[in-house]
C-alpha cells in the first residue's frame, strides 16, 4: 500500500487530510513536529512526504535538506508563506512541489497523485547505455554519472534530467514545454519557475560563471539551448 507522511503541527490540517487520504486508499502517517517527521521518514521509507515549512523543533526546510541528503523520496511542501523567495527556498533545497495555505483537499490529492504517477513512470523507463559528449561535458546514461573536463559533478535527479535531454539536443532549442513534459511529465501541476530554479542550479555545476553561461543558454520566451564551446 501507497504510504503518506503528513508533517505538521497544525491537527485542524492533519486530521481532515489524513482522513480523506485514508478513503482515498492510502496508509497515512503523521507527525506533529519536524524532528519526529524526519525519524519517521527515515525509519518507514514513504513513498510521499508531506511537509509543512513553520513547525516546532525542525522547521520544513531543515527537514528538507536533511532528507535530501540520503532519499530520493517526492516531497510536498506546504507553507503559509506568500514571499516568492519563501516558497521557492524550498525547491532549492530540493523540493518536488509545494502548496500555499489554504488548499483543498482535492489539489492535494492531485499533486500527490502527480508526484506519484512521476516516479512510477521513472523505474518503469529502460536504463540508457551509453555516454554523451559536448565539449568538456560528459554524461554516463547507464550510470548517471555526469563530468566537466573530467571531474565527477554532483548533480540532483532532475538536474541530471535536464542535462541529459539537452545533451541529447546539442545544439538545438528545447522548448519548455519539451522539458517539462520530459523531465516532470505531462501532468505537472507545480509551479513552472520551478524549471528556471533547477537551470540555475545547473549552470552553477557546469559554468565557469554562472551568470554569464557559455553551455546553457536561455532562448528568450521559448526555452533553452546546450552549446559546446570551442
Amino acid at each position: 500500500m501507497t504510504t503518506i507522511l503528513l508533517v505538521d503541527d497544525e491537527k485542524m490540517i492533519t486530521g481532515p487530510l489524513a482522513r480523506k487520504l485514508r478513503e482515498s486508499g492510502y496508509r497515512v502517517l503523521v507527525a506533529d513536529n519536524g524532528r519526529i517527521g524526519l525519524e519517521t521518514a527515515r525509519t518507514e521509507n514513504p513513498d510521499v512526504v508531506v511537509l509543512d515549512v513553520l513547525m516546532p523543533e525542525m522547521d520544513g526546510w531543515e527537514v528538507c535538506k536533511a532528507l535530501r541528503k540520503t532519499s530520493p523520496v517526492p516531497i510536498l511542501m506546504l507553507t503559509a508563506l506568500s514571499d516568492e523567495v519563501d516558497r521557492i527556498l524550498g525547491l532549492e533545497l530540493g523540493a518536488d512541489d509545494y502548496l500555499t495555505k489554504p488548499f483543498s483537499s482535492r489539489e492535494l490529492l492531485a499533486r500527490i497523485r502527480a508526484l506519484l504517477r512521476r516516479v512510477a513512470l521513472d523505474q518503469t523507463q529502460p536504463k540508457p547505455a551509453g555516454e554523451l559528449t559536448a565539449g568538456p561535458l560528459r554524461i554516463e546514461l547507464d550510470t548517471r554519472r555526469a563530468f566537466k573536463n573530467n571531474q565527477e559533478l554532483t548533480l540532483r535527479y532532475k538536474e541530471f534530467e535536464l542535462l541529459s535531454l539537452l545533451l541529447h539536443r546539442v545544439g538545438q532549442v528545447v522548448t519548455r514545454a519539451e522539458l517539462f513534459d520530459e523531465v516532470w511529465g505531462t501532468d505537472w501541476l507545480g509551479d513552472t519557475r520551478t524549471l528556471d530554479v533547477h537551470v540555475r542550479w545547473l549552470r552553477e555545476k557546469v559554468e565557469a560563471n554562472p551568470s554569464d553561461p557559455q553551455f546553457i543558454q536561455t532562448v528568450r520566451g521559448i526555452g533553452y539551448r546546450l552549446v559546446a564551446p570551442e
